[in-house]
């Protein structure tokens, strides 16, 4: 049943009442979190530690709000400053959700203190008698653990600023709520109209509930990006190499082509696995795969992060080298050669040679299918002279020359 009285005309809520409230919807929002949590399984996404510490703070707010509901029993002593200390852990579990997400480690002892020290404040404060034991302990910790997620959430990750930056919002202001009740608390008291009118329950439940909605909301939108990301990556990578599949490096590349640093010009290579077939018929499609995630994996070794590298086909593979030249195209396949043939096969056997064709731009760009074509051609001819080597074209000519190297 909910009791309620009436103070100089104004409909009051009890304490109890307030805090059952809240329990029951942060009980709906810690649902929320985990039926999302259970989707990203689902989905085969790993889920960020940032939103991992923010359903934990759920977990906590919740069970220091339950044990709240003892207080005025006789159980006050043994639920009061552990309801304090609960509450404390929350406010430093959103702080640390904050600082993972900004790229920084942050482990469990690191929490422990400011719970620690709250409850053997108030369990030593008269915790017997007393709602309001270390209650100023409290109300700091409190202001200082949210004031702290306020500012990591506020400096993360631009791609995430949006919705970081509304919970460093709601966390900067739900810390000065507290650190209005901390000097509220001092001056007048927990039993001062002051404190009772703005800082007593139901305002700090208030407070509590927009700070936990918004929190539920980040980690949610916060997942939704993550599973997008992830999906879209899905769908843009080959499933065994984990390069750019054929569709979306000539996207890609068609954009690096049209951009306004072509004038740098560009180079493209293809490179084909010497008698690959015979690899999978000799010693099976494991031996296969193997071949062709190392060449990929020497591939992306021997490039800048800016260039673009793909599966172009079966063990076809294509680079686009933004403001590479001929030259420095072709010595990156050998490089890419050199590093295949120095890692060793699980099962002890060679992998393939490979064959290259490279062409370039120049300073005047080319369209994306003529290079292809003219690379093709300077592949074609890498397998007629023996396979195992580099041959380059002169993309500007109508009828390609070609030179090359072993």
């Amino acid at each position: 049943m909910v009791a309620v009285s009436l103070q100089e005309g104004a409909i009051v809520l009890d304490p109890f009442s307030v805090r059952m409230v809240l329990g029951v919807i942060t009980l709906t929002l810690i649902v929320l979190a985990s039926v999302s949590s259970r989707r990203l399984r689902s989905a085969c996404v790993d889920r960020s530690a940032c939103t991992g510490w923010w359903r934990v703070a759920l977990l906590l707010f919740f069970a220091g709000n339950f044990a709240f509901l003892l207080n005025g029993t006789s159980f006050l002593a043994w639920a009061n400053p552990p309801g304090k200390a609960l509450i404390v852990a929350g406010a430093f579990s959103i702080w640390a959700g904050a600082r993972t997400l900004r790229g920084r480690k942050v482990s469990g002892w690191q929490l422990a203190p400011a719970p620690l020290i709250i409850c053997l404040t108030s369990a030593m404060d008269g915790a017997e008698t007393s709602l309001w034991s270390g209650g100023l302990v409290y109300l700091g910790m409190t202001a200082a653990g949210l004031g702290m997620a306020a500012a990591e959430l506020w400096f993360a990750k631009p791609a995430q600023s949006r919705v970081t930056k509304f919970l460093a919002v709601i966390a900067a202001l739900t810390s000065l709520y507290y650190l209005g009740r901390a000097i509220t608390f001092v001056v007048e008291g927990p039993d001062g109209n002051s404190f009772r009118t703005f800082f007593g329950y139901a305002p700090a439940a208030l407070m509590h509930l927009i700070l936990l909605v918004s929190l539920s909301f980040t980690i949610n939108a916060l997942s939704n990006s993550h599973l997008i990301t992830r999906l879209r990556e899905r769908a843009e990578r080959d499933h065994l190499t984990g390069l750019l599949n054929r569709g979306a490096f000539l996207d890609l590349a068609e954009k690096e082509l049209a951009g306004p640093a072509n004038h740098r010009g560009a180079a493209l290579i293809l490179g084909d696995l010497d008698y690959f077939k015979a690899v999978n018929d000799e010693h099976g499609h494991a031996a296969g795969d193997a071949a062709l995630c190392a060449f990929a994996e020497a591939c992306t070794a021997s490039v800048r992060s800016t260039d673009l590298v793909g599966r172009y086909g079966g063990e076809e593979f294509i680079l686009f080298l933004p403001g590479a030249t001929q030259q420095r195209a072709e010595a990156i396949a050998s490089e890419i050669s050199r590093r295949l043939s120095a890692r060793a096969d699980p099962e002890g056997l060679p992998y393939p040679t490979v064959s290259y064709g490279v062409t370039s731009t120049g300073a005047k760009a080319q369209d994306l299918k003529f290079l292809i074509g003219v690379a093709d051609a300077a592949l074609y001819e890498a397998k007629a002279q023996g396979r195992n080597r580099v041959v380059g074209a002169d993309s500007v000519d109508p009828l390609p020359t070609f030179f090359g190297s072993p």
